[in-house]
């Protein structure tokens, strides 16, 4: 209730009445708690929300900086929760969380909090830990509790949680410094498989500055020209004389010297930075092989060009092949796009259309690293491909008698299925020998 009062006063000042209101304002007052938990709590689930989470253990950190206590902080993502939200629905991707959310607060101790913080990643404040096992028990009974089926919208789904922990008594002065280091750990349990658990150490926050740095850098490094080409060469064992070569990038690193595609390119990758950087080893390797076909001799020259994953996920690629072509005057019959038989595989279905696209434009398309990724045999007829390479792995070891019979089946499969046959990695007279 809301009273107002005033004073009725005569002429030199003297009270003569009192006169006022009394108000119900229940209605405004349940609308402002309304507001209040709004504020600190996730609509979707009920459970509190990253701010009210953050100022949690803000408070947190100020107790442990005065005495001896100490607490943990889980930060939780659910695996794979993309395929739940494709395939069923983001209805039942809520339904979902909701579970999740209820599954999660029956796992807290008294004093513990878990919230919401956004999508499928909820962050557990372990209160009151006298180690870092009593957090390691409550991730084991939280991984225990979401590897149970949950009943969704007449579903029954399989789920799994890729989990981080991080411990106030690392020395943390900031909220946001302790989440971010959980947040570090789950990515690393993420990246070891599903229904992971890990811990984080102040190695990861190096490698995640690492990556970080390298990533700024390979946004610029583009820009500035800081990639070469280096060439390797692809001899015939027939005449022994140089048919080809295979582009592979380098990156000039104007800090760290040259770098091999292997200490960059899954960020690129990643980022989708690579789908740039093909467009430029194209237009580079075409323009080279062109001028070397201008040689004495060099007429037959081809060239091969790796495609990432994320090229094939562009249909722009096709485009790109083209323009390269043009600008270069290289015919398409000299040029060889070479695609791993993993990233084939990821999505066949659509990845046969964009090579029929690519083979109309005359170029040849290799299977790169055949035999390493998967088994089965069954897709290589629906491919237009013109050529399998046996991966360096086999050739290294074809001495042995397992490996060479492995190399022996990949070529006379290849030849069988018309194709030609590319041997990486030859460098003894034995392997030499063999592969003759």
């Amino acid at each position: 209730m809301l009273s107002r009062g005033a004073a009725v006063r005569d002429e030199k000042g003297r009270v003569l009445r009192l006169t006022g209101m009394t108000t119900d304002i229940t209605e405004r007052k349940a609308g402002e708690q309304l507001l209040q938990h709004m504020a600190g709590h996730d609509a979707l689930t009920g459970l509190a929300n990253r701010k009210a989470f953050l100022d949690r253990l803000f408070r947190s950190l100020r107790r442990a900086q005065r005495g001896a206590y100490q607490f943990a902080v889980l930060f939780l993502d659910l695996d794979r929760f993309k395929l739940v939200n494709d395939s069923l629905g983001h209805l039942v991707g809520d339904q979902l969380l909701i579970a999740l959310a209820e599954r999660l607060t029956e796992c807290l101790r008294p004093g513990d909090l878990v919230a919401h913080l956004g999508g499928d990643e909820f962050g557990l404040l372990v209160d009151h830990i006298q180690s870092p096992t009593d957090a390691s028990h409550v991730a084991e009974r939280v991984q225990s509790s979401v590897s149970t089926p949950f009943k969704v919208g007449g579903q029954e789904i399989f789920a799994s949680a890729s989990i981080g922990i991080a411990f106030s008594a690392s020395g943390y002065d900031r909220p946001e410094d302790l989440l971010r280091d959980a947040d570090t750990a789950m990515y690393r349990a993420k990246s070891l498989g599903s229904g992971r658990t890990q811990i984080f150490d102040r190695e990861m926050h190096a490698r995640a500055l690492t990556r970080l740095t390298l990533e700024t850098d390979l946004r610029r490094a583009l820009e500035r020209g800081e990639f070469r080409l280096h060439y390797q060469p692809i001899v015939s064992l027939l005449t022994g004389r140089i048919s080809g070569f295979e582009a592979l990038v380098r990156w000039n690193h104007p800090v760290r010297g040259l770098l091999l595609p292997g200490e960059f390119l899954a960020v690129a990758e990643e980022t989708g930075i690579v789908v740039p950087l093909t467009s430029w080893v194209l237009k580079e390797a075409c323009s080279q092989v062109r001028a070397w076909q201008q040689l004495p001799g060099g007429a037959a020259l081809s060239i091969s060009v790796n495609l990432a994953s994320p090229d094939l996920a562009q249909p722009e690629v096709v485009e790109a092949v083209w323009e390269a072509l043009a600008r270069s005057g290289l015919e398409g019959r000299h040029l060889r796009l070479e695609i791993t038989e993993s990233t084939i595989m990821k999505d066949l279905e659509g990845v046969i259309p964009l090579l029929v696209a690519l083979k109309q434009l005359g170029i040849g398309i290799h299977i790169d690293d055949f035999g390493t990724g998967y088994s089965s045999l069954s897709y290589l007829h629906r491919l237009p491909t013109d050529a399998l390479k046996v991966d360096r792995s086999f050739v290294g070891r074809s001495e042995s008698p397992a490996d060479a019979a492995i190399v022996r089946t990949i070529v006379e499969l290849a030849h069988n299925l018309h194709r030609e046959v590319i041997a990486e990695g030859i460098e003894t007279p034995s392997q030499l020998s063999l592969l003759r």
